[in-house]
C-alpha cells in the first residue's frame, strides 16, 4: 500500500548546481514501504501515461551549460517543446509567479509538473515518448554500457568538475551584474564575499583549475576516445545519452572565448577530443534542422498552461543555499521529493526534485503549507 502525506511541511534545499549533499531526513514513512514497490509505481504511472500528448516548456537562458544537456537532448529526440527565456541572474518573476524561489537554471514543465536538476528531467524524459527512439541504455544493454552512463553522469554532474570548469571563465566577459550575483550566492547571507574577492578568487585558482582540466580531457583523449570511436558508447549511428552526459562541460568551456589557451588544450594535443565535439555539435545541428521547431512563450502564458495542464499521479512516501521553496510534500521516494507551491495567482504547481543533492527538512508551517528548496 502505498502511503500519502498531503499536509506535511518540509524544507527542501540545494546549496549548489547539482552538487552532492549529505542528505538528512526526519523519519516519518511506516517501515513497511519498500522503495521497489513506490518506485514500481512512479514508473507504471508514467508509462501509462506517455502515449498522450505531452505539453513541454523549458526555462533556461541560451548559454546556461546545463539547460544545453537537455535541449540537445530534446533535440537529438524531436521531442517538441516551448521554451521561457529567462535572465542569466535573479530576479525571475516568471518562476516567482509559479511559486518557485529555486535560482537554478533549467525548470522544465511537463504538464502540471516542474522538474527541477537536469539529472532529474533526463531520467523523467527517458520514460516517456515511447515511440521515439531513446538516448540511454536500457535494463537489456550491456551492464558495462549501463555503468559508462551512470559513470559519465557522476563525472560530470556530482563531482568539482563543473565548478572547475566556470572558474576558468574569463573575466572580462563578465558582467559587474554577475559578479555581485555571484558574492552574494558565494557565502552565508550574513556576510556574503565583496566582488572583488570574487575576481580575485577566480583568478588564484585559475592554475589548479587548468590543471584538472587538462586532468579530464587526458581521461577523454587518452582511454575514453582512445581507440578512435565515433562515439562514446561505440560506432553507432549518432550520440547516445552517454554523449550529452560526457561532452557539455568540454563542449562549453571550448566555446568560450578565452577560456582555454590553444597551446595548452588545443586540437593538436586532445585531436580525438576536438573531433568528437565537432562530431557532436553536427548532428545536433542535423537533428535541429530536420525538427520541429521551438516556439517562445511569456512567462504569463507559460503559467497559464501549466496550470491547466494535468499532473501525473507522484507515487507514495518512502522509508546554506539562501533562497529556499516552500510548499506541500506529495510524494518522497528514494530518487525524488515532490511537492507543491503556490504562485502569485493562487494556482498550485507540483514542483519535482531528486533525491541526492538535495536536503529535505520538516518545518512549522505558518500560515501556508510549506517545503522548501
Amino acid at each position: 500500500m502505498l502511503i500519502k502525506q498531503q499536509y506535511e511541511h518540509f524544507k527542501l534545499s540545494a546549496p549548489y548546481e547539482e552538487t552532492p549533499l549529505l542528505l538528512k531526513l526526519t523519519p516519518f514513512w511506516p517501515a513497511t514501504v519498500s522503495n521497489e514497490a513506490v518506485r514500481s509505481h512512479i514508473i507504471s504511472q508514467t508509462m501509462a501515461s506517455s502515449n498522450s500528448e505531452k505539453q513541454l516548456i523549458l526555462y533556461h537562458y541560451s548559454y546556461s551549460p546545463y539547460a544545453r544537456r537537455v535541449i540537445w537532448y530534446l533535440t537529438l529526440r524531436s521531442i517538441p517543446y516551448s521554451q521561457c527565456v529567462q535572465p542569466p541572474i535573479l530576479p525571475r518573476p516568471d518562476l516567482a509567479s509559479l511559486g518557485i524561489s529555486y535560482r537554478r537554471i533549467p525548470l522544465l514543465a511537463i504538464d502540471g509538473d516542474v522538474l527541477l536538476d537536469t539529472r532529474l528531467m533526463l531520467t523523467e524524459l527517458e520514460a516517456l515518448f515511447p515511440d521515439l527512439p531513446r538516448l540511454g541504455t536500457t535494463p537489456d544493454s550491456a551492464p558495462e554500457l549501463r555503468a559508462l552512463e551512470r559513470l559519465l553522469s557522476t563525472f560530470t554532474t556530482e563531482t568539482s568538475l563543473f565548478s572547475t570548469a566556470a572558474s576558468l571563465l574569463p573575466t572580462d566577459i563578465l558582467s559587474d551584474a554577475w559578479f555581485r550575483d555571484r558574492a552574494q550566492f558565494s557565502g552565508p547571507s550574513a556576510d556574503p564575499p565583496s566582488e572583488k574577492r570574487v575576481r580575485e578568487s577566480m583568478a588564484a585558482g585559475r592554475p589548479a583549475a587548468e590543471a584538472e582540466i587538462a586532468r579530464a580531457l587526458d581521461f577523454l583523449e587518452h582511454i575514453l576516445l582512445a581507440d578512435g570511436r565515433a562515439w562514446v558508447l561505440g560506432p553507432g549511428a549518432g550520440p547516445t545519452l552517454a554523449d550529452i552526459e560526457a561532452v557539455w562541460p568540454f563542449h562549453w568551456l571550448y566555446e568560450l572565448p578565452g577560456a582555454l589557451a590553444p597551446e595548452r588544450f588545443g586540437e593538436v594535443r586532445y585531436p580525438r577530443v576536438h573531433t568528437w565535439i565537432a562530431r557532436f555539435r553536427a548532428a545536433v545541428a542535423a537533428a535541429k534542422k530536420r525538427g520541429p521547431k521551438t516556439p517562445k512563450v511569456s512567462g504569463e502564458e507559460a503559467a497559464k498552461r501549466i496550470a491547466a495542464a494535468p499532473t501525473t499521479d507522484a507515487g507514495g512516501v518512502d522509508a546554506s543555499d539562501p533562497v529556499a521553496d516552500a510548499g506541500t510534500l506529495v510524494a518522497l521516494d528514494r530518487t525524488k521529493v515532490v511537492f507543491t507551491v503556490e504562485g502569485q495567482q493562487g494556482a498550485k504547481t507540483r514542483v519535482h526534485a531528486p533525491r541526492h543533492g538535495f536536503k529535505v527538512k520538516k518545518v512549522k508551517a505558518e500560515g501556508h503549507a510549506g517545503a522548501k528548496l
